[in-house]
């Protein structure tokens, strides 16, 4: 059986086991022990120590973990300390900004794969060689709070160049569709939701939440729907008996791209069938 095609990845403070448990039955698709931006400086070590703890069993849920500032000390204890702890199924790196940063870590680490968070300009201008630096390297994502600050937009269509950029970069370089950076407003049901249509129109696959209750609006916003599934079929359905480009009954072409489309949102549908 194939993978569940993640939607929904909940971040939590490494500093807070007991969340963390709680985190692990939400009905995330991916956890997110967070040892950076979540964790104050006082309690760095003792986040790093029960996230070891917690990474010594294999989870249901695959765990990921963000670790700290790659150009900061802290990163290093944190990748020594979780990098060959079979429960880890991820290591998140913050704030990357070149392809070397990757490397290093790669030969630090070992086998873990590795996703990017690209959180600033230099960041994006860099997207695909970051993307190609190497086998271990797994996804990319943005860090949108970091990245607005670094390029002084206030309005949310100022980073729309840089989401498009991420999602180019990642399909140029094979990876999967990027999730979504987190949407901050806990209490913005509405706007998250139109937030994900905007992402899911941009390429986004899924999204980061920073509380359970986001779950299943990122969920209903990202399931392909009923007409969407139907129209799938149809397309994969005639070209199981035409080899070329097409048109369909309603006068729609069809050709190579549109029916491996097509082929992905019912992989998604499959996987994740909608209520």
């Amino acid at each position: 059986m194939t993978a569940k095609i993640p939607l929904t990845w909940l971040y939590v403070p490494g500093d807070r086991p007991e969340r963390v448990a709680k985190a692990l039955v939400a009905g995330a698709d991916v956890v997110i022990v967070d040892l950076e931006d979540a964790v104050a400086a006082d309690r760095k070590s003792y986040a790093r120590a029960a996230t070891s703890e917690l990474l010594s069993d294999r989870h249901h849920v695959p765990v990921h973990v963000r670790v700290n500032a790659l150009d900061g000390p802290l990163a290093r204890l944190d990748i020594e300390a979780l990098a060959d702890r079979p429960g880890l199924a991820c290591l998140r790196l913050p704030k990357v900004t070149a392809p070397s940063q990757i490397t290093r870590v790669a030969e630090l680490a070992g086998s873990p794969p590795l996703f990017a968070l690209l959180e600033s300009a230099l960041g994006i201008e860099s997207a695909y060689a970051i993307a190609t630096a190497h086998p271990s390297l797994t996804g990319l994502s943005l860090g949108e709070s970091d990245l607005r600050a670094d390029l002084g937009t206030a309005a949310d269509t100022g980073l729309d160049w840089a989401r498009s950029r991420v999602v180019c970069a990642a399909r140029a370089a094979g990876l999967a569709p990027p999730p979504q950076s987190v949407h901050t407003d806990l209490y913005d049901r509405d706007g998250l939701a139109a937030s994900c249509a905007r992402g899911r129109a941009l390429g986004f696959l899924g999204r980061a939440a920073i509380h359970p209750s986001q779950l299943p609006v990122i969920e209903r916003a990202y399931l392909p729907t009923a007409e969407e599934i139907a129209a799938a079929r149809d397309i994969t359905k005639a070209a199981a008996t035409d080899a070329g480009a097409l048109a369909l009954p309603d006068g729609r072409f069809v050709d190579a791209a549109v029916v491996a489309g097509a082929r992905r949102t019912l992989s998604l549908a499959e996987h994740r069938p909608p209520p």
